[in-house]
């Protein structure tokens, strides 16, 4: 079994044999710029998975989203037939809980199928904590799904929705422009405006601080320079009109540090809505970390009001507490890996599950 996320930026799939991962993965695949970078994409799946041909293919995706295609139904379409024309009858649409519809069916069943790769991973969690919260913090966007009794909390399926309810944030922490996380920041103590230009991503902040993880800093730099540190102070200097020859080492640092703290503020105003909205609190309720981001969460929690009671929640980790990791010598590589790949761990894992239900019922 092959679990596929195929998103706007990234491709990540998950290889799933007797119910564990063996092998997940992630390629760059910028889809507004053509189908081509999706085929390269799956074209690299083939030549490091040889079975793949003669696997059962789950597929779940956001790419339709991208400019690429007319509009969102176009976009599912076209990946659909895509998939489907690499692997005839193989390959089923994640539609929801339950729903598995192939790449035929994928006109109809859009809505469903758009976007819904959030919904397969509070799903697979859900499963495995009864109670709790999904933080799913990625590349380009943050997941915070509630779920009570096994079942997701909520009404929000579409990403209107999703952005309406504070379910779907849009940050994340590598492809971010930072001129989308505040207005106005401070640098050596002045409050300066910050220039509405693609000087800088989330990813320089990161970097700069040590905590992304260089398999996730996939995609060019703003400005297409080197990813040293040198070069990333560079680009933070230009969001307020300086050089970097304008502070010291230590100045851009603490720099980086506050656009981190703008971040957190902004993903954890969010988060308190979607507790209130659902009257959740954490106190023994499981908190799953997810996403490129996942390092976060200790942060994020923290910022939450005391009546949410998040420090007496119990922090997992999807790769660890969700996902099925046979132990061995890979072990810590394909945790991290589930991790980052959470959807497409999940629907390769839930397809699994309905193929042995319907193979019982057939019994």
């Amino acid at each position: 079994m092959i679990g596929w996320d195929v998103g706007g930026a990234h491709l990540k799939a998950c290889l799933l044999v007797d119910g564990q991962v063996q092998d997940v993965a992630q390629w760059v695949c910028p889809l507004w710029q053509g189908l081509q970078h999706l085929e390269d994409g799956l074209a690299q799946a083939r030549a490091r998975w040889p079975q793949t041909q003669d696997a059962q293919h789950a597929v779940t995706m956001t790419g339709e989203m991208t400019d690429l295609f007319a509009d969102r139904a176009d976009g599912v379409q076209r990946i659909a037939a895509l998939l489907e024309a690499q692997w005839p009858g193989r390959v089923r649409l994640y539609a929801g809980p339950g729903q598995w519809v192939a790449p035929v069916q994928a006109g109809a069943a859009w809505p469903e199928i758009a976007s819904a790769n959030w919904r397969a991973t509070a799903q697979h969690v859900a499963q495995r904590h009864g109670r709790g919260l999904l933080v799913d913090i990625g590349s380009t966007t943050t997941d915070l799904i509630a779920f009570d009794g096994g079942e997701l909390l909520g009404h929000s399926l579409s990403d209107r929705d999703r952005l309406a309810s504070g379910e779907l944030v849009y940050q994340g922490v590598v492809r971010t422009p930072l001129c989308a996380l505040v207005q106005r920041i401070a640098l050596q103590g002045q409050a300066l405006n910050v220039m509405n230009e693609f000087f800088a991503t989330a990813a320089d902040v990161y970097r700069l601080t040590g905590e992304l993880d260089p398999d996730h800093d996939l995609h060019p730099a703003a400005d297409g320079a080197a990813k040293t540190p040198a070069a990333t102070r560079a680009r933070l200097a230009r969001m307020v009109g300086c050089d970097v020859r304008d502070a010291s080492d230590a100045d851009w640092l603490a720099f980086a540090r506050t656009w981190r703290e703008a971040q957190l503020a902004l993903i954890a105003t969010e988060l308190a809505r979607v507790l209130d909205a659902h009257r959740l609190g954490l106190r023994g309720a499981a908190v799953v970390a997810a996403g490129a981001g996942a390092f976060l969460l200790p942060d994020l929690l923290q910022r939450l009001p005391e009546r949410f009671g998040a420090a007496e929640g119990v922090k997992l980790d999807y790769g660890q507490d969700v996902a099925s990791i046979g132990r061995g010598d890979r072990y810590d590589a394909l945790l991290r890996g589930a991790r980052l790949c959470a959807p497409s761990v999940a629907v390769a894992a839930l397809f699994a599950q309905a193929q042995k239900k319907n193979q019982k019922e057939r019994v």
